[in-house]
């Protein structure tokens, strides 16, 4: 412990040793020294001379620092110790804070070599990557933090080669994802600077770390810390943000899918008073816009951005956005950004393109956000890159939009002019003819914009006249830029109508025709393309070159004087075709044209430089082949060229009216599937009602059996009046009983009865419908004849059924007979049995009741079954199908089934009634009442007549 009092600067006796002796010592206690407590304190002082003795340090100490975190891993705070001095010899921001004050600038180099050898020295090995990996995962705040920092050095230092290691470890990558779920800010936001370094340039990584809930985590953070209000934080979140979307197809598909757009729109809310932003409000705001881009760059898919960008209007955003755009006092570079932002969500896309156009800035009278840009744009004293913004925006607007397109120039046409407000053409043409070179320029590249791949709009503005001065007439807008063009104005100008001239000439003929009718536009072109002029003009003469090529190569030959062979021989006399190509290649050889050519947005980094458009290279690149080509063709491939393009447009003619009869017959499709649709479900609807009007018929025929029993107990009920009676000693009340029984047979008789009655007049009206149903489809149906066969045999098993029935009622009706005279034969026998025509009377009264109520019912159920047949005919009518028919068949194969089976049932009850009648008739003759037999019962009935009338009289 002595020793080391003297290293940490107590007194001593002897000399002071060296640094490198005392680190020497230092290490060699930490290898040797078997006590715990030695071996932190000598740790603890190498970390005190890491920062000074940072080379000797990291040479003699480092391996012994790994071991220490291998072995004495349960001692947290040796760890702790350990890990902070590699981060110092490791890192270079502590030497960088140094070297601002005290050390000398190119030592710069030297201290960031120095860190990438320790890293590269310690990574070596990939198991300290590992074993650094599971100390993060310590919860032990002195362990941890120390960890988190010294692998965001690492990253730093040599960043592909950990990435890999953690790549491969693992759960390396969920390891660390857990920093930022820790409840200490300290640690949650050291973490977000080590994801920031691990998902650099790493798409394996990014995909990971996005899976790992890291959107809905940084989200969350941002939000705790008070969004674009938050501190240096949301800054980090921001990044990280960055990182794991941009470039990321799959990432940036995730968040659109977990609705992580949605939550965005928070972020762009700002109040009235927008005076005194602070520093880092404007920057997160700034990197909140940036992340916006990044979601519908155009670099990226066409389907993801246009997915990414009806997301952002739905949502909201879009609406948030062009409420910063058109609010007063937001900072210059957060709207510059701002309208950035929005042209790319609008870009290519019909919805978001119609609500900007819609957006009112909020001035007295409102006038459109359009015009308002294109008020600053056109403003010589607004900054450079806000005016660029502004030309981006409105290039972005019109993207494959027409309909903006035609809304613009229709703002030029003479008949939609409003002298009483500033319209968008206005603003454009006074741009394109003011005395500042850089509105000339943006005025003709926006209003090639508004001409792009729209043939009809170029045709349009052909219409549109300028008044130049006082008493002067009128000249059309195509000959001002001509004549602006000749006077020998700036590069950038003379440069930016070009484009405009060529853009607009490209695919018109009418318009290359109007362009030819001024004698003096070709001399000029052949006298530009001719001179020997410098290297600013070269740039002018390549666009002179390609104008009159496109004058060529679009030339309908309607000018005798400037036909295409004409033109091409006074370029082979005047300039030579040789040179010519030469001057037309000047413009894709040009250093500005490849910028320009790189991406959409106008990037310049001075107004010097701004001289093409990106949909202007396009342009160039497509006709500069087919131009040199033109240049070079005879005149009589010419004729062929034309010949072939008649024959062209011909078949293209061709293909359109077969386009058009296809489009026409999917219409006239789509409608029969409509017709379909519409006859299935009335088609439904019908069956619905048909099984309804079922369900209804046999509701009534169970209330006609209900109303049949309870007349048949009413029945039972008034001849059990008289059960006290006696006939012949005998007793009274053994009689009504078999009286009772009788009736009770001949109720259930008729219910029977009138049940096969029902069915029987059903199975008619099926069979009708059947027999309509084919001869209506005799066309369709090839099983017509089998249908016809088997409902001749259901008739004859019909007409057996009926003979049986009439057989049943024989035998009914001899027993009503038996009933009378057991009536007449009590009453004979006993005059106390009472009056028995009153018993008839009210017998014959519920008769009538009955038959009254039957025919009520039968008359209901007929009209109900009209009704189902009318259903039936409908349905057969509309339908028309031999699905239905076949459906129908089967229905009347059941039914016919079911009615054999009741018949069977009627049969075997007859059968039991003649049982019980034989029964019944021993039990009579029993009781001493004589009963005939049946086949006496015919010849007997006029005789017992008589008996009963003889009887009566006596009486």
């Amino acid at each position: 412990m002595n020793f080391l009092r003297g290293v940490m600067g107590g007194p001593s006796a002897g000399p002071q040793p060296s640094g490198a002796d005392t680190i020497q010592k230092l290490c060699d206690r930490v290898a040797s020294s078997t006590l715990l407590d030695d071996r932190r304190d000598a740790v603890r002082a190498l970390k005190s001379l890491s920062k000074k003795y940072r080379l000797e340090v990291g040479i003699q100490a480092m391996e012994h620092l790994i071991h220490v975190l291998q072995t004495d891993r349960s001692d947290s705070e040796i760890i702790g110790y350990a890990l902070d001095t590699l981060y110092n010899v490791i890192s270079n921001d502590l030497e960088e804070e140094e070297q601002d004050d005290s050390e000398e600038e190119n030592s710069a180099k030297q201290v960031d070599d120095l860190g990438s050898q320790f890293t590269e020295i310690f990574i070596k090995q990939q198991e300290n990557v590992t074993l650094l990996l599971t100390l993060v995962e310590e919860f032990d705040f002195h362990v941890r933090w120390p960890g988190v920092k010294l692998l965001t050095s690492l990253l730093k230092q040599q960043g592909p080669q950990v990435q890999q290691i953690i790549l491969v470890s693992p759960m390396g990558v969920s390891r660390l994802m857990d920093l930022l779920a820790d409840s200490r800010e300290v640690i949650r936001n050291d973490g977000v600077l080590l994801l920031q370094q691990l998902t650099k340039s790493n798409a394996a990584i990014q995909k990971i770390v996005a899976f790992e809930n890291a959107f809905e985590r940084l989200l969350d953070i941002i939000t705790e810390e008070g969004n674009s209000d938050g501190g240096i934080v949301v800054e980090d979140c921001l990044l990280l943000l960055q990182n794991l979307l941009k470039n990321n197809n799959s990432n940036q598909n995730f968040f659109k899918e977990g609705s992580y757009i949605q939550r965005m729109k928070p972020w762009f809310e700002v109040g009235d008073d927008n005076c005194g932003w602070s520093a880092q409000k404007v920057t997160n705001l700034h990197l909140m816009l940036q992340l916006v881009r990044v979601l519908v760059s155009p670099t990226n898919p066409p389907g993801a951005t246009s997915s990414c960008q009806k997301a952002m209007f739905h949502c909201g955003l879009l609406q948030q956005l062009c409420t910063i755009l058109m609010a007063t006092g937001v900072p210059a570079d957060i709207l510059t950004e701002t309208i950035n932002t929005v042209s790319e969500v609008i870009r290519g896309c019909q919805t978001n393109q119609d609500y900007f156009a819609s957006v009112n800035a909020p001035s007295n009278p409102p006038r459109p956000a359009i015009v308002v840009l294109l008020m600053s744009m056109v403003n010589e004293r607004q900054p450079f890159v806000l005016r660029c913004a502004v030309l981006y925006c409105f290039q972005c607007f019109l993207y494959k939009n027409q309909k903006g397109q035609g809304e613009i120039v229709s703002t030029l046409l003479p008949s939609t002019i409003d002298g009483n407000s500033v319209s968008a053409g206005q603003l454009l043409c006074g741009g394109l003819f003011s005395t500042d070179s850089l509105s000339n320029w943006c005025a003709a590249v926006a209003l090639a914009h508004a001409l792009q791949e729209n043939a009809t709009l170029k045709e349009q503005l052909l219409r549109v006249q300028l008044a130049t001065s006082i008493g002067n007439p009128p000249v059309s807008l195509l000959q001002q830029c001509t004549n602006i063009l000749s006077q020998g104005s700036k590069v950038q100008t003379r440069v930016g109508l070009l484009m405009l001239l060529c853009t607009w000439l490209s695919n018109c003929s009418i318009a290359v025709t109007h362009f030819l009718h001024n004698p003096a536009n070709v001399p000029f072109l052949t006298g530009q393309i001719a001179e020997n002029l410098g290297e600013e003009e070269q740039l002018v003469q390549g666009l002179c070159a390609l104008l009159l090529g496109i004058s060529i190569y679009y030339n309908d030959n309607s000018l005798e004087n400037y036909r295409k062979e004409k033109l091409k021989q006074l370029i082979e006399k005047r300039i030579g075709r040789e040179n010519f190509i030469e001057k037309l290649g000047f413009i894709s050889k040009h250093e500005l044209y490849s910028r320009a050519a790189q991406k959409p947005q106008p990037s310049f980094s001075s107004p010097d430089h701004m001289m093409f458009d990106h949909e202007f290279t396009k342009l160039v690149k497509e006709l500069e082949g087919v131009i040199s080509k033109a240049i070079y063709k005879s005149s009589e491939e010419d004729k062929k060229e034309e010949e072939v393009k008649k024959t062209l447009e011909q078949h293209d003619n061709i293909v359109t009216h077969y386009k058009k009869v296809i489009r026409e017959q999917d219409q006239e499709l789509e409608e029969l599937k409509q017709r379909i649709n519409t006859l299935t479900s009335q088609n439904e609807q019908l069956q619905a009602t048909v099984t309804q009007q079922v369900s209804q018929i046999q509701q009534h025929k169970d209330q006609y059996n209900l109303l049949k029993v309870q007349l048949g107990k009413d029945t039972q009920h008034h001849n059990s009046h008289s059960d006290t009676f006696q006939i012949n000693g005998i007793q009274t009340e053994e009689v009504s009983k078999l009286k009772e029984e009788l009736e009770e047979w001949k109720n259930k008789h008729e219910l029977l009865q009138g049940q096969l009655k029902e069915k029987d007049s059903v199975i008619e009206k099926l069979n009708s419908s059947q027999l309509e149903m084919g001869t209506t489809e005799q066309s369709s149906q090839t099983n017509k004849f089998g249908g016809l066969e088997h409902n001749n045999e259901l008739q004859k098993e019909l007409e057996m059924l009926r003979s049986q029935i009439q057989l049943q009622s024989a035998e009914i009706s001899k027993l009503q007979m038996e009933n009378q005279k057991l009536q007449v034969m009590n009453a004979a026998a006993d005059p106390a049995l009472g009056d028995s025509g009153t018993t008839a009377a009210t017998s014959s009264e519920l008769e009538a009741r009955l038959e009254q109520e039957i025919k009520e019912l039968k008359s209901e159920v007929q009209a109900l079954s009209e009704e189902k047949e009318a259903l039936k005919q409908h349905l057969d009518s509309s339908s028309s199908t031999v699905a239905i028919l076949q459906d129908e068949k089967s229905k009347l194969q059941r039914e016919v089934a079911e009615s054999k089976k009741e018949q069977d049932d009627l049969l075997v009850l007859l059968a039991d009634q003649d049982q019980k009648i034989s029964a019944l008739k021993i039990k009579l003759k029993d009781l001493g009442v004589p009963v005939e037999d049946e086949d006496d019962t015919e010849s007997g009935d006029q005789g017992d007549e008589d008996e009963d009338g003889d009887e009566e009289e006596q009486d």
